[in-house]
This record gives C-alpha cells, sequence and structure tokens, in this order.
C-alpha cells in the first residue's frame, strides 16, 4: 500500500488541474467582445458540459487507469491552449482579430481537434461513471468531432469592408455605409467602445511576439475613421464622465459640426488632438499625458514601433504643437494650452545662447541669402561642418532660419553648392524636431531631384536625408509620393559601397508603409536585392534580406521574389547564413508558400526540411516561430498537390 499513495496523489493532482482549467475557462466572464462570438461561446458551452465527468473521476477511489492519466494530460494541454485563445479573444483587439482571420480560425480548429482527440482515448469501460454522465460526454466528443470536420467560415463581409476602408487613402472616399457596417459588426458604437478597444489594441501589440508594424498602422487608420464616424452619427455623445472638463480644443473638436481632426495631430495612444506633443527616441511624436502614462507603468517601448527606447528623454515637438496651434486658430477652436515647462534652457544648446556664436550663424545666412555663388558655397559649407558638430548647433542653426535657405539651394546649378546643401540638411534632420521643420519648408521634391541628378556624394547624402526623415510615419508617404523610391532603386544598383547602403537603409524605411510596397516592386528593387544575395563581397546581404522580408508581405513583392528564383538562395542562407539572415529568408520563404503548393514542392526538394527544423529548435525567437509554420505547411498533405496534377 505504501508504493501506491504517491501515484494516487498523482492521480489527484492531474484530475485537480484539469478541474482547475475548466473552471478558469467557464470563469472567463462577462459579454464577449470577440468578432468569433460563436465558437468562444461554442467552446465555453461544450468544455463546461465535461465538468460532471471531472466530479465523478475525482470522487473515484479505485486508482485511475495509466491510459486515463494520459487522456486527462492531453486535456490539460489542450485546456491551457483554449484558456489562452477564448481570453484573446474576450480582451483583444477586434480590428486585429478580423484582419488576422484565417489564423484565428485555425486556432480554433487546432484546439477542438486537440479536445476531439483527447477525448476519444477514454475508455469508458475501465471508469466508473454514470450511465447519465458517459452520455454526456460521448455527446460532447460527438460534437467537437462534427466541428473539427466542419469549420466555421469567418465572416467575409466584414473582412471585404475592412480591406475597402483601408484602400481609401482620403476620408472623403470612404463610403459611410460600409463604417456603419463596421461600427455595428464590431460592436464599436461610442468613444468609450473605440477607446476600449484602442487600449485592448496597444496592449495586444506590447505583448506580441509577432511583427505588429504595419497592422498597428492599419488598425490605428481603421479605428480613426470610426471614431470619426460615431462623433459625426451622434453629435451629442459626451466623452466619459472621467474626462469631462480635461479637455480643450479635444472637447470642442468632438462635437457636431467642428472639422475632421487630421491624423497628424491625434495622439497614437488616445487618438486624441494632442495639446502637449512630445517625441521620444525614435521619432514618433505622442500626448506628453499618454506617452509618460505608458513609460510610468514600466514600458521601455515605443508603442507605436515597438522598437525598445535608448532612453525615455521626451522632447517637445514645437512644429506640430505650431500647426496645431494654427489649425485651432484657422477653424475657431480654443488653442491648446502650452505646458509651462515647454521650452528648457538646457535643450536651446550653448549656440544659441552664445551671442557671438549666433552672430556667426547670422553672417552665414546672410551670404546665404544675398551672397555670390562662391559665397553661398562656402556658407554652406562652414554650415554643414557647422550642424555635423552637436545638437545646440543643430536647434541654433534651425532656429536661425537656415532650413529654407539650404532647401532653396537645392536647385543651384553648382554642384559643390548642392551638394553642401544636402548634406547640410542631413546633419540638421538628425535633430527630431528639425525633421517637420525641413518637411514643411518643401524639402523633399528638390532632395529627390538631387537624389536624382546630383554628383554620387550628393546623391548619397540625400537618400541618408530621405532615410533621416522617414524615420517619422507621416513622412513615408510623402517621400514615397515624390518619386524617390526609383531613384533609390537607382542608387541601389549603381552608387557606391555608402551609397548602396544609403539607399537600402531609406528603401527599408520607407518600405513599411504598407502603399510603398508596391512602388518599390515595381521600380525593379527585387532585381538588384537578388544581385547584393549572390555577392557576399558587397557586404549587405542583411540589408537586402530585411527588405526582401518587407516585401514579401505584399502580393507583388511575393510574386516578383518568386519570379527571381529566390527559394534556392533562402534555402541555402538558412543553412548557413548568421541568425538574422535565417530569420529574414525564413519569413521570405513562409511568404512564398502560403497557398502556394508548388513553391512547398520546390523548398521540400531542395531539402530545406532539415535546415528548418534545426532552425526552429535553434534559431531565434522569430525565427523559430516561422521555421514552426513553414514545416507546418510542409507536412500538410492537402497542401502539396501530387505530381499527377
Amino acid at each position: 500500500m505504501s508504493g501506491e499513495a504517491p501515484e494516487l496523489e498523482v492521480e489527484g493532482d492531474v484530475v485537480e488541474s484539469v478541474m482547475e482549467a475548466v473552471n478558469e475557462i467557464t470563469g472567463i466572464g462577462g459579454e464577449c467582445r470577440s468578432v468569433f462570438k460563436k465558437e468562444c461561446a461554442n467552446l465555453n458551452r461544450r468544455i463546461k458540459l465535461l465538468t460532471p465527468m471531472f466530479e465523478e473521476l475525482k470522487e473515484t477511489k479505485d486508482p485511475l487507469p495509466q491510459e486515463t492519466l494520459e487522456v486527462l494530460k492531453s486535456l490539460q494541454e489542450a485546456l491551457k491552449s483554449v484558456k489562452e485563445l477564448l481570453r484573446f479573444c474576450h480582451e483583444g483587439s477586434k480590428l486585429y482579430q478580423v484582419l488576422e482571420r484565417e489564423q484565428l480560425a485555425s486556432k480554433f480548429w487546432e484546439v477542438t481537434t486537440q479536445l476531439e482527440e483527447a477525448l476519444s482515448g477514454l475508455c469508458y469501460e475501465e471508469l466508473d461513471l454514470s450511465d447519465e454522465v458517459r452520455e454526456q460526454v460521448e455527446l460532447v466528443h460527438a460534437q467537437f468531432k462534427r466541428a473539427k470536420g466542419r469549420a466555421d467560415a469567418p465572416d467575409s463581409e466584414l473582412h471585404e469592408d475592412l480591406s475597402t476602408v483601408l484602400s481609401q487613402r482620403s476620408d472623403k472616399d470612404v463610403d459611410q455605409m460600409v463604417l456603419k457596417r463596421l461600427s455595428e459588426k464590431l460592436q464599436l458604437k461610442s468613444i468609450a467602445d473605440i477607446k476600449q478597444e484602442s487600449l485592448a489594441l496597444h496592449t495586444m501589440v506590447t505583448e506580441s511576439e509577432g511583427d505588429p508594424g504595419e497592422r498597428l498602422e492599419q488598425m490605428s487608420d481603421i479605428l480613426r475613421r470610426l471614431k470619426d464616424f460615431v462623433l459625426t452619427e451622434n453629435p451629442e455623445m459626451d466623452a466619459p464622465d472621467n474626462e469631462k472638463g480635461s479637455h480643450t480644443c479635444t472637447a470642442l473638436t468632438e462635437k457636431s459640426s467642428s472639422p475632421v481632426i487630421p491624423d497628424d495631430f491625434r495622439c497614437p495612444i488616445s487618438l486624441e488632438l494632442m495639446k502637449d506633443p512630445v517625441i521620444v527616441a525614435t521619432g514618433q511624436t505622442y500626448e506628453r499625458v499618454c506617452i509618460q502614462k505608458w513609460l510610468d507603468s514600466g514600458h521601455r517601448t515605443c508603442p507605436k514601433t515597438q522598437q525598445m527606447l535608448p532612453h525615455i528623454v521626451l522632447t517637445p515637438n514645437y512644429v506640430l504643437r505650431s500647426l496645431i496651434a494654427q489649425w485651432c486658430e484657422s477653424n475657431g477652436i480654443e488653442l491648446p494650452k502650452r505646458s509651462s515647462s515647454s521650452r528648457c534652457g538646457k535643450s536651446c544648446g550653448s549656440v544659441l545662447d552664445n551671442s557671438g556664436d549666433r552672430a556667426t550663424v547670422d553672417v552665414l545666412l546672410q551670404k546665404l541669402s544675398v551672397g555670390t555663388l562662391e559665397e553661398q558655397r562656402a556658407a554652406a559649407g562652414e554650415l554643414r561642418l557647422l550642424a555635423k558638430r552637436n545638437a545646440d548647433n543643430r536647434i541654433c542653426i534651425a532656429e536661425a532660419g537656415a532650413i529654407p535657405l539650404l532647401v532653396n539651394l537645392l536647385s543651384t546649378p553648382d554642384g559643390r553648392t548642392q551638394e553642401h546643401a544636402v548634406t547640410a540638411l542631413l546633419n540638421l534632420s538628425i535633430y527630431e524636431n528639425n525633421k517637420g521643420a525641413i518637411v514643411m519648408a518643401g524639402a523633399i521634391a528638390p532632395i529627390v531631384e538631387v537624389l536624382k541628378n546630383g554628383s554620387m556624394e550628393a546623391r548619397e547624402n540625400a537618400a541618408a536625408t530621405l532615410f533621416s526623415l522617414s524615420v517619422v510615419d507621416e513622412n513615408k508617404i510623402t517621400i514615397g509620393a515624390s518619386g524617390a523610391i526609383p531613384a533609390l532603386v537607382g542608387l541601389l544598383r549603381e552608387g557606391s559601397q555608402r551609397g548602396k547602403k544609403d539607399a537600402a537603409t531609406a528603401l527599408f524605411n520607407l518600405s513599411i508603409y504598407q502603399g510603398n510596397k508596391a512602388r518599390a516592386v515595381r521600380a525593379g528593387v527585387v532585381a538588384p536585392l537578388m544581385q547584393l544575395l549572390v555577392d557576399p563581397s558587397a557586404g549587405m546581404v542583411d540589408e537586402a534580406l530585411a527588405i526582401l522580408a518587407i516585401l514579401a508581405s505584399h502580393q507583388e513583392g511575393k510574386i516578383a521574389i518568386g519570379n527571381a528564383d529566390a527559394i534556392p538562395i533562402l534555402v541555402d542562407i538558412i543553412r548557413t547564413g548568421s541568425p538574422r539572415n535565417r530569420e529574414n529568408a525564413a519569413a521570405v520563404l513562409l511568404a512564398l508558400c502560403t497557398n502556394d503548393p508548388q513553391n512547398l514542392i520546390v523548398i521540400k526538394d531542395l531539402g530545406a526540411l532539415e535546415p528548418l527544423t534545426d532552425l526552429a529548435q535553434n534559431g531565434t525567437a522569430r525565427a523559430k516561430r516561422k521555421a514552426v509554420s513553414l514545416l507546418e505547411h510542409m507536412n500538410k498533405p492537402e497542401q502539396v498537390p501530387s505530381s499527377q496534377s
């Protein structure tokens, strides 16, 4: 008997653990917010019906058969997956669930299969179950079996409506009836609903190990348009009680006759008009209160880009705040109240406080404005060097009014002056607050012209300037639409080593924005990227793979990469590349093979199974996920057509 005590204790632990998991699942309460409401309800109901079986097993006095213990352990693992899925559906972003509907539908199928297979191992004859409980368990097993073979199709109209809204560049083009359907189906009918969705969205992105950049951009855009629709439909809608009285221009702009707030003026976290915009280390701008709350809660990432912040200094965005103030004034809206600490003496820099140095800058600007060609060339060269030295100089030179004068010199026929001007703007753009001023001065078009027709050094520095400016998300759109991408692809083909790297970094940053991916593909970027992949001496395999990984998420990019016979090269990189390159190669391969059985056959024939298995075990976290997904595709018979077909 002494030898049986530990076994009984283990049995009790297993049964207790399974019952605890069931109670946690059935206790995920409240009204389900998910767009998979039916699937969540079915899972919850069926699992709850298993409770009597566990209660009877707990009360049984005879030792449980080993087969039953194995079944309970399998159920325990399945219930853990169910709990995570249901919790995400209840608390996660609805927009994400629609955009990733196929992936989530697949997860419901997977947990249903896990539960069905676990229950199929029960041997009722060896269990002391009442007839009533046994019949109930058999019924639940049959329901799981039917559900496994008959997955419900996701709401295609809902996904089409989201795709329609995303495809409209201008708010004026969006069909209000489409927004109404989205608002009703997603149950985002009030400002409170919108804010709850915004919180769920950012929480989900923070906790995710995925690649949320593009999805976050899409979801934020949809949520902003839904908010505008809700306010238009319900002009008298009040803000939540804890926010009443705390708004100035925000409260006024939410009234029926007020103009729509420009996207650039909204905080990405709260979606409200910013009163005190500040810039974090990644170049993103947020409302000070919102980002400070984010940082105070222990986060050390940028909410929008998910990049780690090298520091948590918040820099006031004077340019944007000035634009917001002008917009409010022109629309008859109360101006945002400026923070008393908005101007820091230290941030203005030693040059600005030193009258002699400021006088030097003023003299140089005078030469830029009305001097001879030689004087302009020399002055631009001196400003280029001054701006390179430190942040204080960059602030002083910009505030003295140099940016518009330097932009004007970009069109000069003198190549050396043009080179000095574009490089000075590059150095000034290192200071985040200057990026907006450079764009507002109309610099992008002439910078692109230098990129196309300037000297090689000027072209390379123009590419670097565009990269620096594109750190700000809204600038990605403007630069992409300016014709810069074909010129960057040209520099990628024919530039020096440094020029190719400058072009590659700019193309990478611009291609993060969905609309620029097609522009890059149509400009022929895939061919030079493939050339860099097979030429290790160029030292740009990392950059080429990173860009391909972004482009592969776009249908045109996927087709172009496939047509470039990239698969053998990518498989070879997975065998021998660096950890980061193996990760990106797996990401590209996964995109090429998703819904493409022929490509699956190709990578299988190339012997990718072994290196992918190694990557799934020893790669980076992202590489492991990509490799596992690829292996799952390769191991599904229905994904690979027969040789006859």
